[in-house]
């Protein structure tokens, strides 16, 4: 018993090592030709010849940047550096979307908070416009000291939400029970950095001190292994790149890996918020439940 004590010990100091580690992952990607920034009036900047970009937040104005190209499933890393100390009422969002009035939705947004209070991780995935599928996390470092790599996997089978190559939420396609996937509508990558004082902290209570302005995230080293959408054709259905992530599941190592973020690290779920849902849980969540 006290030898099975002890691996059982060891395996949790790996694991937890394990997670405490940024991902190693190399790119060589220049910003200038994959991303426009879009809003900001000059709050939004790409630097050092295309291998950083920043955007700012003042009392005036947010900024954001969105892809040049337009992705029907897509593996997507970038690494971001969030904003700095007292970050209470920012948001900086990392997010897919598509367009139109009922538009499918694949969200990172970043919670700012006080000085020593952790940031909230707040995901949601959108489908033909209804979202309401949100689970929120803290992390298991602190996202202000370096660049950390956040990551969308998107195929046909399910999305899956990576932090430093770790999964942290799994949204499987669950469309033989009559749930909605988001399959249909091509999407393009967006960031931006805004004041929402009005719900981001603590429910609205803490208000965006904008003594403290500007505030300033950073990104860098964006990856995208992607079906590229364009004149209504994917380019997946053409040529031989390495398409491995369309088909890419998660492993037992890595559902385990999931298992131990949501149990550590999740602070809430909408598929046990039954005073949200007092109806009844979203479909995909009961779907979830029976077959676990």
């Amino acid at each position: 018993m006290v030898v099975f004590s002890h691996v059982k010990t060891m395996v949790a100091f790996v694991l937890a090592f394990l997670i405490s580690v940024p991902s190693m992952v190399a790119y060589a990607a220049n910003l200038y030709q994959d991303v426009d920034v879009t809003w900001g009036n000059g709050r939004g900047k790409i630097l050092n010849n295309g291998q950083l970009l920043t955007l700012s937040l003042d009392s005036a104005s947010g900024s954001g940047f969105q892809s040049k190209n337009q992705y029907l499933y897509g593996k997507i890393d970038m690494q971001i550096k969030l904003v700095p100390g007292n970050s209470a009422g920012t948001v900086t969002a990392y997010y897919l979307r598509s367009e139109g009035s009922s538009w499918d939705e694949i969200d990172f947004e970043f919670l700012g908070n006080l000085s020593g209070d952790p940031y909230i991780v707040h995901t949601n995935v959108y489908t033909q416009g209804k979202g309401n599928r949100e689970q929120q996390f803290y992390l298991w470092f602190d996202p202000t000291a370096d660049f950390h790599t956040y990551s969308f996997l998107w195929n046909p089978a399910h999305v899956v939400f990576y932090v430093d190559g770790r999964p942290i939420r799994e949204f499987k396609n669950l469309e033989g029970a009559g749930v909605e996937y988001p399959k249909k509508q091509p999407m393009r990558l967006y960031s931006s950095l805004w004041n929402a004082d009005d719900w981001a902290t603590r429910g609205g209570l803490v208000k965006t001190d904008w003594s403290q302005a500007p505030f300033t995230a950073s990104f860098r080293n964006l990856r995208v292994n992607g079906c590229v959408w364009s004149n209504g054709a994917s380019s997946c259905k053409s040529g031989s790149s390495d398409k491995t992530w369309l088909s890419q599941q998660l492993d037992a190592t890595n559902q385990k890996m999931l298992k131990w973020v949501q149990k550590n690290y999740m602070i809430y779920n909408y598929c046990t918020d039954i005073k949200r849902f007092p109806l009844g849980l979203p479909l995909e969540c009961t779907v979830r439940t029976k077959s676990s």
